[in-house]
C-alpha cells in the first residue's frame, strides 16, 4: 500500500486532469464528429449548446441515431464527414441567415459543391 502511496505522491499535480480540462466551457458541449472505421479521422471539438436546437443540427443528430443509437458514454456522436460539420459550424457562429433556410440536403449539397470547386 505504501508503494502505491509513494507513486500517487510522486506523480504530481500535473499527471492529474484539472477540473477545467474535464469540463466544456460552459454553454457548450462536446461533440465527436466523423464517420468511424472511414480513412477520415474523429474530431473533437465544442459547440455552443443552443445549436442542438437548430434544425440542421437536429438533422445530423437522427442520422446519427441511426448509426451509434442513444446510449453511448463520451461526447456526443456526430456520424457525417467532418468537413461537413465544420460548414454547419461556421454558418451558425457567423450567424449566416441561410442556415435557417436550408434543409439538411441543401447543406450536404452546398458542401459537396465547395470541395468539388
Amino acid at each position: 500500500m505504501t508503494g502505491l502511496l509513494k507513486k500517487l505522491l510522486l506523480c504530481g499535480e500535473r499527471s492529474f486532469p484539472s477540473e477545467e480540462e474535464l469540463l466544456p466551457e460552459p454553454g457548450h458541449v462536446r461533440v465527436c464528429v466523423g464517420k468511424e472505421g472511414e480513412e477520415e479521422v474523429m474530431m473533437k471539438l465544442e459547440v455552443e449548446a443552443n445549436y442542438l436546437n437548430h434544425p440542421l443540427f437536429e438533422d445530423l443528430l437522427g442520422m446519427s441515431v441511426e448509426e451509434y443509437g442513444y446510449s453511448y458514454k463520451g461526447a456526443l456522436r456526430i456520424c457525417c464527414e467532418t468537413g461537413l460539420f465544420l460548414l454547419l459550424k461556421e454558418m451558425l457562429d457567423s450567424r449566416n441567415p441561410s442556415a435557417h433556410y436550408m434543409g439538411i440536403q441543401d447543406l450536404i449539397s452546398k458542401y459537396h459543391h465547395s470541395i468539388n470547386s
